[in-house]
């Protein structure tokens, strides 16, 4: 029997219209599809009828399956001669863990093609309309995984601060270590920042900050992943948005307004 191929295919932040049209028609005609939690139904849907949908979804601490048992999920199913799409959130290379299914997959002597998707990065920066590099601003943007192993130990020193930044993806669980890390490194209670929840998506909500408040700003919006945190003065020219954070009282009514001083950018 002939092996068929893995494909590490980005399905975006969301969107199906965000979407490459590559991704677009190896999803239509996969007899496999391998997904992550956060792909949209919607996307799913655009599976031929007769296609396998297999979720592997991850939370924090909770795992459907665990990474070395996907990999061979994925080889398995490629050596029975199926086409398969494993199909992530965002980008398949930006804390997507493709490298480690690829590898994988070469060694078991499996095609495998990556397929890039808009990360999510880009996608929730586009969506709030905060422009990640600008020439008044930013000439150097750094992404980093929240939830790596020793954070306190790292040296984020150069991460941040004029000129810089700073996009860190799965940092709501950990957003007071993270404040206080980078404010240990040297960086400056008072550089702005933006929190995007849902980022690209129709239930999408920003808020913003000051570095000092950003455990305050979490807890008191009651953040949720998927989230990504902005840090740097990009944030700080980023108008007023229609999805911007409102009071949970005054939904769709009146756009709550915290002042500075209670670690909020005000308007």
């Amino acid at each position: 029997m002939e092996t068929g191929t893995i494909y590490l295919v980005g399905a975006g932040p969301g969107d199906p219209d965000l979407m490459t049209l590559r991704a677009a028609r190896l999803i239509e005609r996969a007899e496999v599809v391998v997904h992550d939690g956060l792909v949209s139904s919607d996307i799913l849907a655009m599976a031929r009828p007769d296609a396998r949908l297999i979720s592997v979804a991850k939370q924090r601490a909770r795992h459907t399956l665990p990474q070395d048992q996907i990999n061979a999920l994925l080889i398995r199913e490629a050596k029975a001669g199926c086409d398969v799409v494993r199909l992530k959130g965002g980008d398949p290379l930006i804390f997507g863990r493709g490298g480690e299914e690829a590898e994988d997959a070469r060694a078991a002597g499996v095609p495998v093609e990556i397929v890039p998707g808009i990360s999510a990065a880009n996608g929730a920066a586009a969506a709030a309309q905060i422009a990640l590099t600008h020439r008044d601003a930013s000439s150097i943007v750094s992404f980093v995984a929240g939830q790596c192993k020793g954070l306190s130990d790292q040296d984020w020193s150069g991460l941040a601060g004029k000129g810089r930044t700073l996009v860190i993806y799965m940092g709501v669980k950990t957003a007071p270590q993270i404040a206080e890390k980078l404010m240990a490194d040297g960086l400056a209670p008072d550089v702005p920042l933006a929190v995007i929840e849902n980022g690209a998506r129709p239930e999408m909500w920003v808020v913003r900050g000051l570095l000092a408040g950003l455990p305050d700003l979490v807890r008191d919006h009651a953040i949720k992943s998927p989230a990504l945190i902005v840090i740097g003065d990009v944030t700080a020219r980023l108008p007023r948005h229609p999805n911007e954070r409102w009071d949970r009282s005054e939904l769709g009514t009146i756009l709550k307004q915290i002042p500075a001083s209670a670690g909020m950018t005000g308007e």
